[in-house]
């Protein structure tokens, strides 16, 4: 795989910036500014993998480079034949350096290593749907627990069988984002409920939505653009909840965004949950807008990540897993239910890869 011209000076360019941020971090006045320096290291970061595939790049190609000489000089049979192999296995590396390098300059979401707003929804299929929203929950939890990242409750509403209404929550950890973005959609499930008397197959669907979790310095609410109203609580949780008017709705009026909060004791507490999900929806709100071309590059490469889109279908009879967006098909629907979702996100995210280095030179 040959690397254009135009990707060596601007592969240089970042060697150099790399170098100079590396210099940059040891100076006194940098050290000393806390903002600056981390500023400073996050870049020296997300700069070193690129340096060090380039630097083994460099390093295979002058190798090649002395190994062809040596070849075209060479006159015993035997050596000759040596370094032929040696230039055969060179180039085979140079290949696998020049896609990682194309791999590395992919441009990275901005919200990659963000935290997650999860928010789960019955969609067609009655109460079959409900309960199947509650099992991806569970999923989902799982989930997070493999990858040691913390899953806090903000909106459970479930509905008397235990299925759910509307079950908001947040993931926290390191790169949650990156994974749990290719969720979004609608989740089709193909089973015999439990109430099916005759054993007939029903299908039923649920909508994910995944939102990043807006950070301070990307969303700033106006207060006047805020309509906060406080009600007691329903469901379990004793007299405390009903007598107690602690949880929260807070409306946005510019955008008629509307998020509620009763899953804390505390006022208090809702009060902040229910903004961080408020700044989470207004934010994925005007991203939207903002991005509606690059929604349409999306579509064309796995899917739009629409909470209308269908992207998964779950049929248990079959014991199979179906992401339509890649045509993946697994066939292990009991341990992807307990959390076991690699295998998948893994194909989804080199999908995406793929189709972007399609668009490099």
């Amino acid at each position: 795989m040959k690397i254009s011209d135009g990707m060596l000076q601007k592969l240089d360019k970042i060697e150099a910036r790399y170098e100079e941020v590396g210099n940059l971090l040891s100076l006194p006045q940098n050290i000393s500014d806390q903002e600056k320096f981390k500023s400073l290291s996050k870049e020296h970061s997300d700069l070193a993998p690129i340096c060090e595939i380039y630097g083994v790049y460099k390093k295979h190609k002058q190798d090649f480079e002395d190994c062809e000489s040596m070849a075209a000089a060479e006159t015993d049979p035997d050596m000759k034949a040596l370094l032929r192999q040696e230039l055969d296995d060179l180039r085979e590396a140079l290949d696998k350096d020049a896609n990682d390098l194309k791999i590395s300059l992919l441009p990275k979401d901005p919200d990659e290593d963000s935290n997650v707003i999860m928010e789960i929804r019955a969609g067609a299929g009655g109460d079959e749907a409900a309960l199947f929203g509650t099992e991806l929950m569970k999923m989902y939890r799982h989930y997070a627990e493999n990858n040691r990242w913390k899953v806090e409750e903000v909106n459970m509403n479930y509905t008397e069988l235990g299925g759910a209404k509307e079950l908001v929550f947040m993931i926290t950890g390191k790169g949650v984002y990156g994974k749990l973005k290719f969720e979004s959609g609608v989740h089709r499930v193909q089973r015999v409920p439990e109430t099916e008397s005759q054993g007939r197959v029903h299908t039923s669907t649920v909508t994910v939505a995944v939102l990043p979790e807006a950070q301070n310095v990307e969303v700033n609410l106006n207060e006047n653009d805020i309509k906060v109203d406080t009600y007691r609580s329903g469901g379990a949780g004793g007299q405390h909840v009903n007598k107690t008017e602690s949880a929260i709705r807070m409306t946005h009026i510019p955008t008629g965004i509307v998020v509620e909060c009763q899953d804390e004791r505390s006022q208090i507490k809702n009060r902040e949950k229910a903004l961080k999900v408020l700044k989470s929806r207004v934010y994925d709100f005007y991203r939207s807008q903002a991005e509606k071309e690059y929604a349409e590059n999306r579509r064309a490469q796995v899917g739009t990540g629409d909470r209308s889109e269908r992207i998964r279908t779950y049929n248990f009879p079959q014991g199979r897993v179906t992401d339509h967006r890649i045509g993946l098909t697994l066939y292990n629907i009991d341990k992807f239910m307990l959390g076991d979702l690699d295998e998948m996100i893994s194909a989804l995210q080199i999908a995406v890869q793929n189709k972007m280095l399609e668009n490099i030179e």
